[in-house]
């Protein structure tokens, strides 16, 4: 009998000549890029270095385009996007020392949210690996200890064989559920090296299925077919499965509202009879979601953000589906599935038989009425006026991506993404100055369509360098900056807190963005809240890219976690 992975397929005469006659002049550079090349990439992300020259040289000779960005953790930012548009493993090309560890805060974030980012960083020459203190330049210790409490897997390459293998191994990592950023570094010695092996044309990555075990599944498909108040809340892990429609259906058949979290915005139809949309930081919400006789929570670890800052408190069964083995059961007792959400969720579907329940969608309705009545009577007319022109003025399908700054907050909880990987945030790690570095990551993914990026001027000062990356690749991004003088929400936590800010550190002197704007030919305008609408439209309707600065103070709706 002959098995399948007994079959070996014979080289051709032809592709015994190519191995034996590989082309003269590669290096080690080279096995890079073939590798990526081989595994499917089209776009590199980076920044050049002394000792990455190898690499940089090898894209002369590849058909990979590079998208180089002006600051490392911004071309970290631009590779996540990338990623998360894609659903593919973006390669992020680094230089030793200060250069990778200026990556760390991208990294975070990619960690944070699963987005799959493949770092390759160089290294100091062989020589200097294990923790002798040789002086070479931009020399450490031990660089990869720095990465691995961040990344999903860390690969240290030592001689030019080892390339491809550890590239493939870590790019499989970065995509096996859940997905996330790995680290390969390679020595400038290796990286230099002529090589002297074939070029690099087949590799086999594929990622590994996270199936759930069936009989957690049976559980789960049990309790939630016997449930009379059934509830789900929905995170990332559903956007990143791909399994928004899956989530649809199951709660369409269960007749169980869904409430989305800040991570998965667009999971579930904003207008749809069953969304409790994303009102997490609210105490109606809470109590609705802990009234639940059994909550599903899908691709969600209910972390601060997702249970209004740890003061959910759930009376029911909890029924937890998480790609994240640290994730699962990490704040609540639960039923934990340890699976892939798409792959969770259909097999529920195959499980759970349809239930009627006639008092769903007027609980639903009257929940969320409940929650504009208590923001109608804070007065925060302005800051909705300015929400809802954003959600306007941004074309169908476009995504758009956010800093951490108050209108973000907001969008959080009040804006309709439009769809299942649509809107991002640095919500998973917090780090200031994603958003404009990575919509431009996001344009490169998808040029056939408009990208927003909303900061706050404390935000932008982060990454006003990749305006000159915007103009350079003539990327189509709209960079909205609500220009409020300071760093807003500090100002509000440190006033809230001890009633008065500390003005030296969140008053800020910042630059007339739109003159700054236009010293990198990047077109700006001043806007209004009565013009913005227009403003925006306008601009993400002009092909390139753009800035409109909105001046404007805006404030947060009061919590009510600490009610």
């Amino acid at each position: 009998m002959t098995h399948d992975h007994d079959l070996v397929l014979r080289p051709t005469e032809a592709q015994i000549s190519a191995a034996l006659n590989p082309p003269a002049g590669r290096i080690g550079g080279d096995l890079v890029v073939e590798t990526l090349a081989g595994l499917g990439a089209s776009t590199v992300f980076g920044l050049p270095g002394q000792h990455a020259l190898g690499v940089i040289d090898a894209l002369r000779r590849s058909g990979l385009r590079y998208v180089g960005l002006r600051v490392e953790n911004n071309a970290g930012f631009a590779a996540d996007a990338y990623g998360r548009i894609t659903g593919e493993a973006a390669p992020l090309l680094l230089s030793t020392g200060p250069g990778a560890l200026t990556s760390l805060a991208a990294l975070q974030e990619a960690a944070a949210a699963s987005a799959p980012v493949l770092a390759i960083s160089s290294q100091v020459p062989t020589a200097g690996l294990g923790g002798g203190r040789h002086g070479y330049l931009h020399e450490l210790p031990d660089q990869a200890a720095l990465f691995r409490g961040v990344v999903k897997s860390v690969h240290t390459v030592r001689t030019p064989s080892q390339i491809p293998s550890a590239i493939a191994a870590a790019w499989k990592s970065a995509l096996t559920a859940p997905h996330g950023p790995v680290w390969v570094e390679i020595p400038q010695d290796v990286l230099l090296e002529p090589a002297r092996l074939p070029v690099v044309t087949g590799v086999d990555a594929t990622p590994e299925d996270l199936p759930p075990r069936p009989e957690l599944t049976a559980v789960a498909a049990h309790l939630l077919s016997n449930a009379v108040r059934p509830a789900v809340i929905a995170g990332g892990g559903v956007v990143r499965a791909d399994a928004s429609g899956k989530l649809r259906q199951l709660a369409e058949r269960l007749q169980a509202p869904v409430v989305t979290t800040p991570g998965g915005k667009g999971a579930f139809p904003w207008t749809h009879p069953l969304s409790l949309q994303s009102w997490l930081e609210d105490r109606y919400t809470t109590e609705f979601l802990q009234e639940a006789d059994v909550l599903l929570v899908v691709g969600s670890g209910l972390g601060e953000l997702s249970s209004n800052y740890h003061t959910f408190k759930p009376r029911g069964r909890v029924i937890q589906i998480e790609a994240d083995l640290g994730k699962l059961e990490s704040n609540h007792p639960a039923l934990g599935i340890h699976a892939d959400a798409r792959l969770a969720l259909q097999a529920l579907l195959e499980m759970v038989p349809r239930r009627e329940d006639p008092t769903v969608r007027e609980r639903v309705r009257d929940l969320l009425t409940r929650v504009r009545e208590r923001i109608a009577a804070q007065e925060l007319a302005l800051e909705q006026q300015v929400l809802a022109s954003v959600r306007r003025a941004l074309p169908a399908g476009s995504p758009s991506f956010w800093d951490m700054t108050i209108l973000a907050y907001w969008a959080w909880s009040a804006f309709d993404a439009g769809g299942p990987n649509r809107m991002h945030s640095a919500q998973g790690a917090g780090g200031l100055g994603y958003g404009f570095p990575a919509a431009l990551g996001a344009a490169v993914a998808d040029p056939t369509r408009p990208v927003l990026a909303v900061s706050g001027d404390g935000g932008a000062l982060y990454s006003v360098a990749e305006l000159a990356t915007a103009r350079q690749h003539d990327l189509d991004v709209t960079w909205l900056i609500v220009d409020d003088g300071g760093y807003g929400i500090l100002r509000e936590y440190l006033t809230g807190t001890f009633g008065e800010t500390t003005p030296a550190a969140t008053e800020l002197t910042r630059p007339d963005y739109v003159a700054l704007a236009g010293s990198f030919g990047v077109p700006g305008v001043r806007t209004t809240p009565e013009a913005l609408e227009s403003d925006l439209a306008k601009s993400m309707a002009t092909p390139g890219p753009g800035v409109v600065v909105l001046p404007a103070v805006l404030r947060m709706f009061a919590p009510t976690h600490l009610d």
